[in-house]
């Protein structure tokens, strides 16, 4: 999954526009966004997604890398970097042309996920 947007101390945000994704089956595993954790907040690190609904079945991952208590209303948190935060600020360093695109591809490979209970 390719990041589409890298804005310095805000977000950096990923989409699999062309396809389901690995992302949609770390999120849903079975449930309906309105099953999620609404507790969770956008600290820094956190991973969430849109609430709007994708007609197109698109997935959106966002990755806070800052304290956003605006988004709490516009997207899901659905979890927290728990190892690699330096991996994100070095993306969060990337160059970017004026609309916030990466010059340069770069993607998520590999994650690994761990429930808390």
């Amino acid at each position: 999954m390719l990041f589409r947007h890298v804005i310095k101390h805000y977000v950096i945000q990923a989409g699999d526009s062309d396809k389901l994704g690995a992302a949609e089956d770390w999120t849903l595993e079975g449930k309906h966004y309105s099953q999620f954790d609404t507790s969770l907040k956008h600290e820094a690190f956190m991973l969430g997604t849109s609430k709007a609904k994708h007609e197109n079945k698109d997935f959106e991952l966002f990755i806070t890398t800052a304290p956003i208590p605006d988004l709490n209303e516009k997207l899901i948190v659905f979890g927290k970097v728990v190892k690699g935060e330096d991996v994100v600020q070095e993306i969060e360093e990337v160059d970017t042309d004026e609309h916030y695109r990466p010059k340069s591809s770069i993607g998520i490979r590999r994650v690994t996920l761990k429930q808390s209970i």
